[in-house]
């Protein structure tokens, strides 16, 4: 069925698109678990971030926190807090409890039974109308605060809807929807605390997806004068296909040109066109990751593509992105630490790129459960906004997204952005890299 499915899908493409330059070689999907290992493994990290929630529940002050999945409707939270399995009922809901001396309580309210949630929730094997259940726990456990996903500024803080919202109220009464309040902090921390267990499978990712972005930026993708922007782009989808993870983002691509003035959205080098070629001389940017177990990587590469007699990048080329490698350098290893706060980290490296002339951009976010996720960013866009600063958790996963802009003697003084991002963990002399840092431009012949 997939085989011909695929086949189906390769013929519209040929039809409507200039296919990729050249066959590409299959993906080894040997150095990613099997989906009965992936769960056996999710499962395990699941007992474990549940043995961390109880300190964070008191920490936020919450005294009982529910996450609700809708039929349809799946919250983003709830392959992070239940078992990784899908949810189809019309509500699944998700409680936990501070109950004291009693420790952490977990309950599921649903309208079937699940062997797997019995193996982490106290749940009934003919469960009682959900209205029902949720009055009963509020009356057992009479929690003084009972966080939901509300009034938050990322999707994932404000997820509940209004209909489960009034259910919620309805079933537990108003004395209980008294007591609702946000749970957007104890999320963010949830969300942006990272087990050393995830490390080994986060780095095979990371591999993974630079050495796909190394593919794509290679001859064996891209033919100077004839192969498109869309077409490096399907040969990325296609290649996601065939490892079976899922892309969180469309692959893009970004072509500078000598003597092309480049065109900005946003205050960022604008994504190219499908439909651009890309020709020799080119200075082509990648920027690409995937999602697979509940976690995504964000990474991004810089090619040249060598004009005739040519043999290596011009030298004004490779020095722009020895200034973003500085960048990298300065901001992870000489001003990040566990518990600075991020405000005063990207103020600090901005400070020291001045000092040095660098023409710097810095709008680095956290990775996790979600590729934009949630934690401290370091960022200008949240500096300009003055937003509170948070401080860095140690062990934490961080996209180091930014760029330099830079003039190039060999064409003419015009400036180049060079972007670079890498995903890296924060340890105590600061960030680290899962992966090789990018130390010359991939030249394409």
């Amino acid at each position: 069925m997939r085989s011909a499915l695929v086949s189906v899908l390769l013929l519209v493409c040929a039809c409507a698109h200039t296919p990729a330059p050249s066959p590409a070689a299959p993906v080894d999907r040997s150095a990613l678990p099997s989906w009965t290992e992936q769960i056996r493994i999710r499962e395990d990290w699941l007992t474990r971030r549940h043995a961390l929630l109880l300190e964070m529940m008191r920490r936020h002050g919450v005294g009982m926190w529910i996450v609700v999945n809708e039929e349809f409707h799946d919250d983003p939270l709830t392959q992070f807090v239940a078992p990784p399995r899908p949810y189809a009922g019309n509500r699944d809901i998700f409680v936990f409890v501070d109950a004291g001396p009693g420790g952490l309580k977990r309950h599921a309210v649903t309208g079937f039974w699940e062997e797997a949630l019995s193996r982490y929730f106290e749940t009934d094997r003919d469960p009682k109308p959900p209205e029902q259940t949720l009055k009963a726990l509020y009356e057992k456990y009479r929690p003084k605060t009972i966080a939901l996903s509300i009034d938050g500024k990322r999707g994932v803080t404000r997820s509940l809807t209004r209909s489960s919202f009034d259910f919620l109220a309805e079933a537990m009464g108003p004395e209980a929807k008294a007591r609702f309040v946000p749970a957007a902090e104890l999320i963010e921390e949830y969300s942006d605390t990272r087990l050393p267990e995830e490390a080994p499978v986060y780095e095979t990712m990371v591999k993974l997806t630079e050495t796909l972005a190394r593919r794509a930026l290679s001859s064996e993708v891209i033919q100077p004068g004839t192969t498109r922007v869309g077409d490096v782009r399907r040969w990325l989808f296609d290649r996601a296909w065939d490892l079976g993870v899922s892309l969180w983002f469309q692959p893009d691509l970004r072509v500078q040109r000598k003597g092309m003035a480049p065109e900005m959205s946003r205050g960022f080098l604008a994504v190219a066109d499908e439909g651009v070629v890309i020709q020799r001389g080119d200075v082509v940017h990648l920027d690409f990751g995937f999602t697979f177990m509940g976690l995504n990587t964000d990474f991004q590469r810089m090619a040249y593509v060598l004009s005739d007699g040519e043999d290596a990048a011009p030298a004004g080329l490779e020095a722009a992105l020895a200034n973003t490698r500085a960048l990298q350098k300065v901001m992870m290893r000489e001003e990040a630490r566990p518990g600075r706060l991020s405000a005063d980290v990207y103020d600090g490296t901005m400070s020291k790129m001045q000092a040095r002339g660098i023409t710097a951009q810095i709008y680095s976010h956290p990775l996790g459960f979600h590729g934009h996720a949630l934690g401290p960013s370091i960022d200008m866009r949240a500096a300009a906004r003055k937003e509170r600063s948070r401080p860095l958790r140690p062990g934490s996963y961080l996209s180091i997204e930014l760029n330099t802009r830079t003039p190039i003697p060999e064409w003419g003084g015009q400036q180049v952005f060079m972007m670079e991002e890498d995903p890296a963990h924060l340890e105590a002399d600061g960030y680290h890299f899962f992966a090789e840092q990018q130390q010359r431009l991939f030249l394409i012949p």
